[in-house]
């Protein structure tokens, strides 16, 4: 599953080539003489998703209870400075009819991080996109990540973390249930 086209990386070197020269970087110098390259290489990296097939199981036992994947390391571009931001999500869902591979839940993640983003939209197109994919009785999906355009450049602030919730069904209409997402997340367990 991907709907991004295919890099075209020696445009992408041009185009780095263009940048690098217009900041005022000697390319001539052997030491950045191969970095448009590298750099076309790495924002591909980071805004290629990989490909995957969406693994579903009959839930046959009935299972009712949250399946959560904590701590799912992520990487994406801000969309406004195109700088990485990086943390970690929270993935939860109630399953219905069925249950998902537990793999799939890094990849979706992946799939919606591997763009320009911003954490808010993120968030909710992770939720969002199980939830249509897999009729769960609930999502749950909680992002913190540090953001490189505010800690490295503009404010500066080092260390700060931004987090974001999304809650669909009843993972955000009932009380309890949205409590136990939450303390599925922060609890050590």
């Amino acid at each position: 599953m991907r709907d991004t086209p295919e890099p075209d990386l020696a445009k992408a070197t041009e185009a780095a080539r263009d940048l690098l020269i217009a900041l005022g970087l000697d390319l001539a110098d052997d030491v950045l003489a191969e970095t448009p390259g590298r750099m076309a290489k790495g924002y591909a990296e980071l805004l290629t998703p990989r490909e995957f097939d969406l693994t579903t199981f009959p839930n046959d036992e009935g299972y009712d209870e949250f399946v959560l994947a904590r701590r799912i390391p992520f990487r994406s571009v801000c969309e406004h400075h195109l700088l990485p931001f990086v943390g970690v999500a929270h993935v939860g869902y109630m399953p219905g009819d069925r249950i998902l591979g537990l793999s799939k839940l890094a990849r979706v993640v992946e799939l919606f991080a591997c763009r320009p983003q911003v954490q808010e939209r993120l968030t909710m197109q992770i939720a969002t996109w199980l939830d249509e994919r897999l009729q769960p009785k609930g999502v749950g999906v909680v992002l913190e990540a540090e953001h490189l355009c505010m800690t490295l450049r503009g404010v500066q602030a080092a260390g700060a973390n931004t987090v974001t919730s999304a809650l669909l069904g009843v993972a955000r209409t009932d009380a309890r249930t949205r409590q136990e997402f939450f303390s599925l997340v922060t609890t050590g367990l």
